[in-house]
């Protein structure tokens, strides 16, 4: 063999041993990102079981509230049955505008307001909040880090090979991004 052969074979060796590198780098990353979806979804889960238990505790002192409790009821039902990360941010989002109605109804009933099992609920679900929007940054981090090496030269070579296809952030709109009102104090 001649120099020209064995360089021109070390080329395709190196440039081999790149697309295979970069094809893991992708399946890893993929996996990541399902992973931070599921997290998010365990969340969502969490928080749409705190629900039955709020709408209860509400329906106890103001049973005519009826409207708004199907509002919660309605929305907690669509995050069970979301379909993705689009879905499952509309669902979120309404059931943030419900509880949002909930308790406002609630501040109507000092009662309810100073109920233990009440107030257990809302630190429940001030904490279900917070453990939302850490694993929602989580889940956005690795979809960007997975999106960048998508879209970028040369991995998108590898990527568009691979059938590697973009995935969807979660996104709320901004009104459910403003903060949940959890203390009747």
């Amino acid at each position: 063999m001649d120099l020209m052969t064995l360089v021109l074979i070390g080329v395709l060796f190196v440039v081999l041993l790149w697309a295979i590198s970069t094809y893991n780098t992708l399946v890893r990353e993929r996996l990541q990102v399902k992973e931070g979806w599921s997290a998010v979804d365990v969340q969502l889960q969490r928080r749409a079981s705190l629900v039955p238990n709020m709408v209860e505790a509400v329906l106890g002192y103001a049973g005519h509230e009826r409207g708004t409790l199907e509002a919660v009821t309605e929305a907690r039902s669509r995050i069970q049955n979301a379909g993705g990360p689009a879905d499952a941010a509309a669902a979120n989002n309404l059931l943030t505008q419900a509880l949002r109605s909930l308790f406002a109804v609630a501040e109507a009933y000092p009662d309810l307001k100073a109920n233990a099992g009440f107030l257990d609920l809302q630190s429940q679900l001030a904490e279900s909040e917070d453990k939302i929007s850490y694993a929602r940054n989580y889940f956005n981090s690795r979809v960007l880090s997975y999106n960048t090496l998508v879209h970028s030269v040369p991995s998108t070579f590898i990527a568009r090979l691979g059938n590697f296809a973009e995935s969807e952030f979660f996104e709320g709109s901004e009104e459910s991004q403003a903060e949940v009102r959890v203390s009747f104090s």
